[in-house]
């Protein structure tokens, strides 16, 4: 087998993804899984369902992640990567234990992961490694073999993911009246979280306590330079950009990552910018947070402002992405065979870390987390 097409050790690759219902029945159910734990009346998540029931019930996530599935399968086909390609979910069918359970019982023993989430926060890896070692502790309690699982670093500077978003922002210029384009304003958008959850992102050497956001804000900083800059170069205008957030949910009086996108269309507006084009680059795909946030509530701020806006696409299944997600699996399985591969990466904060040290966007409460510095296996309890 070419080495450059060697996956080794690796057996089979895991899409790993957050869930959503597919009708109007799932709705609650998927939400009480989603806020299991925290003690949410049922009557308040029939509110918040509201959202999803505007589109019948359905998240277009689990859409999304098939397309992207047949973008993996037929990428590696197309490469002679002989490696199956699973899916499994947090919240929602097919559930992740599940999923394990099926490579299990085909004979797999050594899982590459990748989940749908690109920056380091505690809900984009930390909690999906300690998603994974639930499920595989559930395999162990029933008698199964548990596979080592080994997630794939953050991917949120890979070329094949950065790339897709410029063209997606420069086909929203484009889609723009000629008479505003130039002066459009760039509103790069992510999934707002808590302060005190941003500013202890990333590795113990990222983490700040005055707001600043850690590797969380850094990385989504370094993607919007990156694109900006791309922008510029081909269009050969300078946009003013910032970084604006999105989906704020929780207690009012816990402090989240500010400006909102609404609050921000606001501002510009007041100061007589003649257009936005809302970039989405915290997301992987058009799920419903950019659906609903975006195409339905922000956008309708706008209207309301008499403001140009459009919105630029997320990666999705993009050809670039599923090529992208090849080159991380063949880079971890060159590492994990001593092998020193070079690691794709744009921006100035370079590639992230194979294994999450200990430490690493920290938990609410010390849980198991596998695939880090700190797994021990099913039968450990990790330090937080």
């Amino acid at each position: 087998m070419p080495e450059q097409c060697d996956p080794r050790p690796y057996d089979a690759l895991l899409l790993l993804s957050f869930g959503g219902p597919e009708g109007p029945d799932d709705v609650v159910p998927f939400l009480e899984n989603v806020t299991r734990g925290r003690g949410i009346p049922r009557e308040r998540l029939k509110e918040v369902g509201q959202h999803y029931f505007l589109f019948g019930g359905v998240s277009p996530i689990n859409a999304q992640n098939r397309e992207l599935l047949d973008a993996l399968r037929k990428d590696f086909a197309g490469h002679g990567l002989d490696l199956p390609v699973y899916w499994g979910n947090r919240n929602w069918a097919p559930y992740l234990t599940d999923t394990l359970r099926t490579m299990v019982q085909d004979g797999h023993r050594r899982i590459a992961v990748l989940a749908t989430s690109a920056y380091a926060s505690y809900s984009g890896c930390r909690q999906y490694r300690e998603n994974l070692a639930d499920a595989l502790a559930d395999l162990g309690a029933e008698g199964l073999p548990v596979p080592q699982v080994d997630k794939l670093r953050h991917y949120f500077n890979h070329p094949g993911f950065v790339g897709p978003m410029v063209d997606g922002v420069l086909a929203s210029l484009a889609a723009l009246p000629r008479e505003v384009r130039d002066g459009a304003h760039l509103a790069f958008t992510t999934h707002s979280i808590p302060t005190a959850a941003a500013d202890t992102s990333g590795t113990p050497a990222d983490h700040t306590r005055d707001g600043a956001g850690g590797a969380y804000v850094a990385q989504h900083l370094d993607v919007a330079r990156v694109v900006a800059d791309a922008v510029r170069a081909q269009t050969g205008v300078d946009h003013p950009w910032r970084l604006v957030y999105q989906s704020r949910s929780g207690a009012p009086h816990i402090p989240w990552l500010e400006p909102d996108i609404c609050d921000h269309l606001e501002e510009q507006h007041a100061a007589g910018v003649p257009a936005v084009v809302m970039a989405p680059i915290g997301f992987v795909s058009d799920h419903m947070e950019v659906k609903y946030d975006l195409d339905t509530e922000a956008t309708a701020k706008a209207a309301e402002l008499g403001l140009p806006v459009t919105r630029s696409a997320t990666v999705g299944a993009d050809p670039r992405f599923a090529a992208a997600v090849r080159d991380l699996l063949l880079e971890r399985a060159a590492t994990e065979r001593g092998r020193t591969p070079e690691r794709c990466a744009v921006g100035a904060l370079g590639a992230g870390h194979d294994l999450c040290p200990i430490g690493c966007c920290p938990a609410r409460a010390p849980r198991p987390a596998a695939a880090g510095a700190d797994w021990r296996g099913p039968a450990a309890e990790a330090p937080a």
